[in-house]
């Protein structure tokens, strides 16, 4: 069974703002991570004091949540495209993984409204290369299965030096929620969708979405000289670089980042 808009129910669902606001914002977490991720953000004075609806919603599947049949890239697109009209969303904010959600929300035809996304992957060459290491041992028959165990167990660690001291506890013991075994199939996935897809740049680009592009200045997802021209030169696209933050910006620097999506949001 491939598991569908119409038939998936089971988000595991954060929201604040007014509960009558006409400005509605979904918000996507990246691969692994959960709503709390985007606590910080949803706190901040700039959304905090909007009128403005927030939904984060943790990727199906991802810190211990219930997965759909259908792991693609694709369906996370149409799942959450399903979301967004739900809920009345208008605009949506993907971080890493999630943003590559929101893109294919964008390109594959599941939402028509600004996306906002906090450091995605264009190409499978600037994926983190511990990830790509742990998806090509988790092909190995016999070896994935310990590889990835490995990797939930140890993740939390090597992400504590990113997170401000006092959020490491709470958003490390979030991700110590996964599944090795999940993560092992989903994050194949992934890499899948980088291969159908070698040039996500046009793929942003044909879709005419009015985009924002938002990096850390030290984020640890690669961007290609000819990746970062291609964005640069594409119409609606704008590109953000958050000084002092890396590849969780939305937790180091919430503020900077809550600004931008209110600005999005409010137009």
């Amino acid at each position: 069974m491939t598991s569908t808009p119409e038939t998936f129910d089971a988000w595991d669902i954060k929201e604040s703002g007014p509960s009558d606001a006409d400005t509605r914002v979904l918000l996507l977490p990246g691969g692994m991570c959960s709503t709390a991720f985007y606590d910080d953000l949803m706190a901040a004075p700039a959304l905090a004091t909007a009128p403005v609806r927030l939904v984060a919603a943790t990727l199906p599947g991802h810190a211990g949540t219930t997965p759909p049949h259908d792991l693609s890239m694709e369906n996370y697109a149409a799942l959450a495209g399903a979301l967004a009209a739900e809920r009345g969303c208008t605009v949506v904010v993907g971080h890493s993984m999630g943003a590559n959600v929101a893109l294919e929300m964008a390109a594959g035809g599941h939402f028509a409204g600004p996306i906002v996304l906090l450091s995605p992957t264009f190409s499978a060459s600037d994926e983190d290369k511990a990830l790509a290491i742990a998806n090509s041992l988790g092909r190995v028959p016999g070896v994935g299965t310990l590889a990835w165990a490995g990797l939930v167990k140890l993740a939390p660690r090597a992400m504590a030096n990113e997170l401000p001291p006092d959020r490491r506890e709470a958003l490390t013991a979030e991700f110590e929620k996964n599944d090795p075994a999940f993560c092992r199939q989903v994050i194949r996935h992934h890499f899948d969708y980088l291969d159908r897809y070698p040039d996500l740049v046009a793929r942003l680009r044909d879709s005419g979405a009015a985009a924002w592009v938002v990096r850390g200045d030290h984020d640890d997802i690669g961007l290609s000289d000819e990746e970062r021209a291609g964005l640069e030169a594409a119409p609606g696209v704008t590109m953000v670089s958050v000084p002092d933050a890396g590849h969780l910006a939305l937790v180091q620097q919430p503020d900077v980042i809550a600004e931008l999506v209110a600005r999005v949001a409010l137009g």
